[in-house]
């Protein structure tokens, strides 16, 4: 159910697997997505979910962007048809070991960095999840040992005997409220099935810093090994900082690396450089593979990336950053006067956390989104001059006219994309075409 990179990933596993199978997509499938349907021999339908198609169906795999309370969802439940998620199905046909990282913000960056230290250490991995290819389609196309997983709330969701043999939870911070019911401890529950099915032998990596997260994991009754990583609490097993260095504590083994070295800087990403490495070492990584990694990783796209300077006004793509948290991240690091974009499709933002933040450092205010309202509202008196964009051509034009020497022009949404992008990468993309076209 669903036809994007999951869904056809978990539809070609599944024939390839001796499965009949059915896709079904209530928008329309995207053109390469249907030639490797028809490829593969398999039937499809787009447009609309038919009537019959729950017919003589034993299991459905539905895709992370379809909501539980969507009619064929509820009627498949109500008719006992097991529905789960592509990552419970792909896990089914791989022993491999699963390194499964979660988090509100920062489990690209993670994952992304994990994957580089087991290939950097000689292992044979592989990144996938919600980066990347689907991981039906990787448990398909390589027979690999290790992976690095990025997993959403959405398809943690459909887990039903799928298990981490190393968890990370990196933060619990509002987002996708629209699909909890605007619940923020459903939202924490959701992202906590991270470490379900978990074994005494497997490993749980979780963020102290966290509120939301120490609250979970309070009221969790966990048998696995924990490491906690923290930026003031220390003397655990995990790690801590200790003036400007981390401290690791892994199984009696201590190893330490000062943040300047790290090729991720900002604090956002000291977090995510242990939690990366603690994963690493206990699959078997030495200290001295985990260290060069952390010191020669490249960032990921659409995440704090620096797209250029143009006559002293840097431009920065953060498309990546999809919710409150991410942008107040993004905002704390900078140290010169921001020209902000942001908008796209409200997931129920509260703005007046960033309120301060936004006062010290952003001196504009461009909202690219066919509805603005939210954000008008939001920061009108907060923030001096507020524009609108249809695209990001023009929201990077009028940033470029607002700018001065020495400004900074941020993109950094706090909302999802599909207003008018196909997702967070091509609103990336489209505005690095635009700053490179100034």
């Amino acid at each position: 159910m669903g036809a994007g990179e999951s869904g056809v990933g978990a539809a070609l596993l599944a024939k390839a697997r001796g499965y009949s199978v059915f896709v079904s997509d209530r928008g329309l499938i995207k053109e390469k997505y249907k030639h490797e349907l028809q490829n593969a021999q398999i039937e499809f339908e787009e447009g609309i979910h038919g009537r019959s198609i729950l017919d003589g169906v034993d299991e459905i795999i539905k895709s992370p962007g379809i909501p539980d309370n969507a009619e064929i969802v509820v009627n498949a439940a109500k008719g006992g048809i097991r529905i789960i998620s592509e990552i419970e199905f792909a896990a089914r046909f791989t022993n491999a070991k699963l390194i499964c990282i979660t988090g509100s913000n920062g489990k690209t960056t993670t994952t992304a960095l994990t994957g580089h230290m087991l290939k950097h250490g000689g292992l044979n991995a592989c990144t996938a999840g919600n980066i990347g290819n689907s991981f039906a389609r990787e448990v398909l196309a390589g027979n690999y040992d290790y992976y690095s997983l990025e997993l959403s709330s959405f398809q943690l969701d459909g887990i039903v005997d799928f298990r981490a043999d190393v968890a990370v939870l990196l933060n619990i911070t509002p987002d996708h409220l629209d699909r909890y019911d605007y619940s923020f401890e459903k939202y924490a529950r959701s992202k906590m099935r991270i470490a379900l099915n978990q074994r005494p032998q497997d490993a749980f990596i979780w963020c102290a810093d966290d509120e939301m997260t120490r609250k979970m994991v309070e009221n969790a009754k966990l048998v696995q090994e924990t490491y906690k990583i923290s930026l003031f609490e220390k003397g655990h097993e995990g790690a801590w900082l200790e003036d400007e260095t981390i401290v690791f504590n892994i199984k009696g083994e201590k190893f330490t690396m000062t943040i300047e070295e790290l090729a991720l800087q900002g604090k956002h990403n000291i977090h995510n450089s242990m939690a990366a490495s603690i994963a690493s070492h206990l699959v078997g990584l030495r200290k001295e593979s985990i260290k060069e990694s952390l010191s020669n990783f490249e960032n990921i796209a659409h995440r704090l990336e620096f797209v250029g300077n143009v006559h002293g006004i840097e431009f920065i793509n953060d498309s990546k950053a999809t919710n409150v948290n991410s942008v107040w991240w993004a905002l704390s690091e900078q140290s010169r006067p921001v020209i902000w974009i942001a908008g796209g499709i409200n997931k129920g933002n509260d703005y007046t956390k960033l309120y301060e933040v936004v006062a010290h450092r952003v001196k504009a205010l461009i909202c690219l989104g066919t509805d603005n309202r939210h954000l008008i509202d939001a920061f009108t008196g907060v923030i001096p001059h507020i524009d609108e964009a249809g695209s990001a051509q023009e929201a990077v034009n009028k940033a470029y006219l607002l700018a001065r020497d020495n400004d900074v022009v941020l993109l950094s949404p706090a909302c999802a994309s599909f207003d008018l992008f196909e997702n967070y990468e091509d609103r990336g993309n489209q505005f690095k075409m635009a700053v490179k076209a100034l």
